[in-house]
């Protein structure tokens, strides 16, 4: 939209001419003489002073030199840099999910931020775990039923996400597909089922709502009745422990396998929030197939 212009139309009066004829010309008066005009005042001649600037004219601006510019540019990319760092370590910091060990709670290509400060800060809150200290600064304890990205014990280089099942002196143990705690079974009912499609493949996988002591509820997959790890010894979790399962029952590796409880330490945070959510069909360059492959029901929705 441009602006409105207003156009200006200037008005010109018409001059009025009065034809006659030679019969009837009327006498012309000779013009009075024109008055004498004073002659002009003399002119000093320009000095030097007189083409100084006033003292309160503003000067030219410098022209900003190249090696100027650079800085300039470096300082403000250093300071985003900065700003970007102190937000991942402490506030805030994004994962995407590239497993199926938390379906159906988490997807393949869902992408969420994780609340850096909800159980305080470690060495692995910094990037690399460069963190200056051992242990847990400002720290909290997680609630039963968070979902928590932590480091793997076995290599520390590696992100997990699980849910906290169990905490510091709880007996945890697996009998017959169901959990129990502390020695009683977690109640579960029965939901609609968990469809997905594998090489065009449509699959059902029975579902449940599962309820832990403290009220917190959450989906579960239970996709093999007795499977390998649906009978297990009871586990004692230790103190500065944390037993970990997904909520894809018989496809997570978790702390019924090589997971192992999971130290304090270890915690980086809770996924809080997806905030975008892709089905894979599309690759970074199709962009022509970007809207047909974003789950729109997914965008910026909270992780129970």
């Amino acid at each position: 939209m441009t602006d409105p212009k207003i156009l200006a139309a200037d008005e010109t009066p018409s001059d009025a001419a009065a034809e006659h004829g030679a019969d009837n010309a009327t006498p012309v008066t000779a013009p009075s003489p024109a008055p004498a005009v004073p002659p002009a005042a003399p002119v000093a001649p320009t000095t030097e002073a007189d083409m100084e600037p006033p003292a309160d004219a503003a000067a030219p601006s410098a022209p900003v030199k190249e090696g100027e510019s650079w800085i300039e540019t470096v300082k403000t990319v250093v300071y985003a840099l900065l700003i970007a760092l102190v937000i991942r370590t402490f506030l805030f910091q994004p994962f995407n999910i590239p497993s199926a060990s938390m379906e159906g709670t988490l997807l393949i290509g869902d992408y969420l931020f994780v609340e850096k400060f909800s159980y305080g800060y470690s060495r692995y809150s910094f990037p690399f775990g460069l963190g200056p200290f051992s242990g847990r600064i400002f720290g909290s304890q997680p609630t039963r039923g968070d979902v928590v990205v932590f480091k793997y014990p076995r290599d520390t280089s590696t992100d997990f996400i699980k849910r906290v099942i169990g905490l510091p002196g709880d007996h945890i143990q697996m009998i017959n597909d169901r959990l129990y705690i502390n020695d009683k079974v977690v109640p579960r009912v029965r939901v609609a089922d968990y469809t997905e499609t594998v090489d065009g493949i449509t699959y059902h996988v029975p579902q449940y709502k599962e309820t832990l002591p403290n009220g917190k509820s959450y989906l579960t997959l239970d996709r093999y009745s007795d499977g390998p790890a649906d009978n297990t010894d009871v586990y004692v979790v230790p103190a500065g422990h944390y037993f970990m399962m997904g909520d894809n029952r018989d496809n997570s590796d978790d702390s019924r396998g090589s997971v192992g409880f999971v130290p304090a330490e270890n915690l980086v945070g809770k996924a809080e929030l997806r905030f975008f959510s892709t089905n894979g069909s599309a690759h970074i360059w199709e962009f022509w197939k970007w809207p047909w492959a974003v789950r729109y029901d997914r965008l910026f929705t909270f992780i129970d």
